[in-house]
């Protein structure tokens, strides 16, 4: 049984996680310009919430429990809401949400990657 809020994970902790052998799903819900500003340098499913009613029917058969979700948006919030509504959705799936979003990845990980 999962928690009903996404658990919490820091732009390090991330950063980790994904050098390990069996890495998080990444999921990134923020707009395409803002991926045209900045976006992580790993591979990631884009989910932007404005364009929901597109991808929302595929959804289920893009996750699998069988990898943990990582949601991610600029600053943390709309990360943190879609993956609320993900876990009420009952399918299994352990979620996790970037605190800070791109923004601490920036600050704290990788100054590459642009603030904005």
């Amino acid at each position: 049984m999962f928690s009903k809020f996404p658990l919490r994970l820091t732009a390090v902790e991330l950063q980790c996680w994904l050098q390990q052998a069996n890495p998080p799903i990444l999921i990134d819900v923020r707009e395409l310009a803002e991926l045209d500003l900045a976006r992580l340098p790993f591979e990631f499913l884009h989910l932007p919430l404005s364009k929901s009613s597109y991808w929302m029917p595929s959804l289920p058969d893009l996750l699998t429990v069988q990898y943990p979700v990582v949601v991610l948006c600029h600053a943390g919030v709309r990360s943190w809401q879609f993956g609320s509504w993900l876990l009420a959705q009952d399918w299994g799936v352990e979620v996790w949400n970037l605190e800070g979003g791109i923004d601490a990845w920036s600050v704290d990980v990788d100054p590459a990657v642009p603030r904005y």
